[in-house]
């Protein structure tokens, strides 16, 4: 079993998944799309690395305000989390992504990669990321410990 990471924007896709045991993410790719409402080969291609990577459960990121509401962007989320589980028919479960993107970028300049390349990278950063924080809760969460993210009975 696998667990898949997505940092959904509004033309491209990050894309994570964990290894086998559930333990780290690991980057695949950015699916770029020209517009923002054409999502038709955006899952197509989840689809094909869900089997490719027998993904059993997707993780996507929710951008929350700062203040924790929803604003626009949670909103588009939550309408491809629904397109995602009945496309895909595997649980889609939301993870606050505040500050990955931010994250993301800090770590690219920490590893010496130039401020014009981090747009091509930062998508697929922040899908690990993403997906690292669940898997770190989710491991914790099993070992009876709440965490600072998230208690375990959420």
């Amino acid at each position: 079993m696998r667990i898949m990471g997505l940092d959904f924007g509004s033309r491209t896709v990050g894309v994570a998944v964990s290894d086998s045991m559930l333990i780290t993410a690991q980057g695949l790719e950015i699916i770029r799309r020209k517009e923002e409402n054409k999502l038709r080969r955006t899952m197509a291609r989840i689809e094909e690395l869900i089997g490719e990577y027998e993904v059993e459960e997707i993780v996507l990121g929710l951008p929350k305000n700062m203040d924790a509401t929803a604003g626009e962007r949670a909103e588009l989320t939550k309408e491809f989390q629904e397109k995602l589980e009945r496309r895909t028919g595997l649980p889609v479960i939301l993870w606050d992504e505040r500050l990955t993107t931010v994250a993301a970028d800090k770590v690219m300049m920490e590893s010496g990669v130039r401020r014009e390349k981090r747009r091509e990278y930062v998508d697929k950063i922040a899908a690990t990321l993403i997906l690292q924080g669940y898997l770190d809760n989710r491991r914790l969460c099993r070992q009876g410990k709440d965490t600072a993210d998230k208690t375990c009975d959420e």
